[in-house]
């Protein structure tokens, strides 16, 4: 086909303006690529009103001051709110009011210097853009002599320092924000002194059914079976029920006497009932599994084995030391305490060293 037949059916706006060497008539066609330059520079109101340019000043001072009251608000929130006080707020529904407190005035408090830092560029300072040739990797004298002329411009448009309001409420709020974090300290403390030595166990305190809420005897406690059981007087609705029971819950296993190996075992059981803390001393995970053939127990997070027929020790696992045992005996014929347990339960603490 001919070069004329090729474009007979082609409208001659839709032909190429460019030809080809060969065409009668060739014609340059414009660079496609060309740089076109940067736009004209617009002026925003605050580069010609100062009263604007006033305003906005003040816009920004204000969103420092809120950052400010905000990070007082979260240092407040501490003492005012308790832990345990549960607010009904819609749609969230019930929430802590202190982790909401918090949550707020944190957020208030660094989004206000986002949002004050964003409208000081956005409205006074300089928006004017420089276009810059690129240059080599390597910094020359004259380069680090323009990018110190380029940052003394830089600060002498943006005003810091001529406009005192601005820059002194800046620094208020970024020094009053890193508060918050001293604050958060608060949590990691206070020290547990010697609560964790002690649990709600003491002399005469009757063995009860965590399962029935009712006292225990001799006879409720069949051989090779496993009962949990708590403190007499522990009752669920208590405000301290979960941290008291972190300590208190018990384990109890009928084993027959002769099957017992270790001496002080046997002689803090009842006619083979052994009574163990139910607090892994691993990590302080509940036990539950228990293996009627071998007597032992196993913790269900990571694994650690102890023999209840041995004094409690550990068989397996990452646990450190056996489990502690309680000296149990019989009244009016109720299981009771002898007295709390000999050693701390659960999990190794800084004391033990």
């Amino acid at each position: 086909m001919s070069e004329t037949g090729r474009h007979a059916d082609v409208p001659e706006e839709s032909l190429p303006s460019e030809r080809t060497a060969h065409d009668s008539a060739p014609v340059k066609a414009d660079n496609p690529f060309a740089d076109p330059g940067l736009p004209a520079h617009e002026h925003r109101i605050q580069d010609i009103d100062e009263k604007a340019a006033r305003r906005s000043e003040r816009v920004v001072a204000y969103f420092f001051l809120l950052s400010m009251i905000a990070t007082v608000a979260f240092i407040a929130s501490y003492v005012i709110f308790p832990i345990d006080k549960i607010v009904f707020i819609f749609p969230l529904g019930h929430i802590s009011a202190l982790n909401l407190s918090l949550g707020l005035t944190l957020g208030i408090a660094l989004f206000a210097i986002g949002a004050g830092a964003v409208h000081w560029a956005r409205t006074l300072m300089s928006d004017e853009e420089v276009a810059d040739d690129r240059h080599p990797i390597e910094a020359e004298p004259e380069v680090k002599a323009k990018v110190l002329a380029d940052f003394a411009q830089g600060a002498k448009e943006s005003g810091f320092g001529r406009r005192k309001l601005i820059r002194n409420t800046m620094f208020g709020a970024l020094a009053l924000v890193p508060l918050s974090g001293v604050v958060l300290l608060r949590d990691l403390g206070p020290l547990p002194e010697n609560k964790l030595r002690g649990t709600g166990w003491k002399k005469g305190t009757r063995l009860v059914n965590q399962s029935t809420n009712l006292p225990l005897r001799a006879e409720d406690i069949a051989v090779g079976s496993l009962t949990f059981a708590k403190p007499e007087g522990l009752e669920e609705d208590d405000e301290e029920f979960n941290n008291k029971i972190a300590k208190d819950a018990l384990m109890l296993v009928r084993i027959q006497p002769q099957d017992i190996k270790d001496k002080q075992e046997l002689e803090w059981s009842h006619e083979g009932i052994v009574a163990y803390s139910k607090i892994c001393t691993h990590v302080g995970c509940p036990i539950s599994l228990y293996e009627q053939q071998t007597h032992h127990v196993l913790c269900p997070c990571h694994q650690s084995t102890f023999d209840l027929s041995d004094g409690g020790r550990v068989i397996f696992g990452p646990a450190g030391h056996a489990l502690p045992q309680l000296h149990i005996t019989v009244k009016d014929g109720y299981l009771e305490a002898v007295s709390d347990f000999a050693e701390p339960v659960g999990p190794s603490f800084w004391e033990r060293g």
